[in-house]
């Protein structure tokens, strides 16, 4: 099956998976919803998706100027789009897809690149928890996704502590298919890794991470108030997006389909709003933040002449 035929497979099915989960709610309440949608709303969240992947461009940016990669800013950012586009492709093809192009345009090894892939997770990762902790306080449904992550990042680290670890690690995932094609590019990238964890760069991107949750979760809060919602606490909110996120991650299905909408659908009903009103408010925050980036990142593959 080619890439073409993989992505609309998959776009078929979360058309599939949103009408069922309408289906199952009530279609009166969801139709009162769409129709008293405040519009006024519409640009302050089309405004602050586009800054929160200014800021994790920046990180890319960053940790690529690290290791001594220079890229201009014009097909470095036009790389970056376009490889949200195939984020929702199984096998999460996007996420390799930044290195490909630079290989091909500008002849980046991959086993510079690549790397940073992993590393942009980890940070994505640790800003989470940094960022939901203080919520955890508020909404303690959440944390043991929130403690689950911690411990993560801990066996992580300890993984990258030593080459020897790490390259036995990566030996035993490398014998399954479906993790060989993300790690056989690893097997020599060691030490870009541990450069791109150095104190200086990890605090900068640390940051930045954080400011993308924020500005996400300020999408998700305006969302909320598009569609009458009595907005969550902020941080009660922040813990609620990045704990979907999380266990979406885990999943290891093309944007966490499912099972991210699933655990948002059922942390919102946990905190009193009803089962109807958060499916309909899930399925308007994963069009504004998932989808816009992805039909964002296909006209970035059309348009562009770095992708010719």
């Amino acid at each position: 099956m080619n890439t073409r035929s993989k992505i609309l497979l998959t776009i078929t099915s979360i058309i599939f998976l949103y009408a069922i989960l309408l289906l199952f709610s009530d279609i009166e309440k969801i139709y009162n919803k769409l129709i008293d949608f405040k519009i006024e709303f519409l640009p302050i969240i089309l405004v602050l998706s586009p800054l929160a992947w200014f800021l994790v461009y920046i990180r890319w940016y960053l940790l690529l100027q690290n290791l001594g990669i220079k890229i201009p800013h014009k097909n470095n950012f036009l790389i970056f789009l376009g490889s949200a586009a195939l984020g929702i492709t199984p096998g999460k093809v996007g996420e390799l897809l930044k290195s490909q192009f630079l290989k091909e345009k500008f002849g980046v090894e991959r086993t510079k690149t690549v790397p940073l892939i992993f590393v942009e997770k980890f940070y994505d990762v640790i800003s989470a928890v940094i960022i939901s902790f203080f919520g955890i306080w508020y909404f303690q449904e959440a944390a043991y996704i929130i403690i689950g992550a911690a411990v993560s990042i801990v066996i992580i680290s300890m993984l990258i502590s030593s080459q020897s670890t790490f390259d036995k690690t990566v030996h035993i995932f490398g014998k399954f298919s479906f993790t060989k094609k993300f790690l056989d590019p690893l097997s020599e990238s060691y030490e870009y890794i541990r450069k791109s964890l150095r104190w200086k760069i990890a605090i900068l991107s640390v940051s930045l991470s954080i400011g993308y949750w924020l500005v996400i979760s300020l999408v998700v809060y305006f969302v909320m108030l598009a569609l009458n919602i009595d907005p969550l606490d902020f941080g009660v909110l922040i813990t609620t997006y990045t704990s979907s996120l999380i266990l979406g991650a885990v999943s290891f299905l093309p944007g966490g389909i499912g099972v991210t909408e699933g655990t948002l659908v059922g942390l919102f009903n946990l905190q009193n709003i009803d089962i109807s009103t958060a499916v309909v408010l899930v399925v308007f925050i994963r069009i504004f933040i998932l989808w816009y980036s992805v039909i964002v990142g296909f006209v970035s593959l059309k348009n562009s002449k770095v992708f010719s």
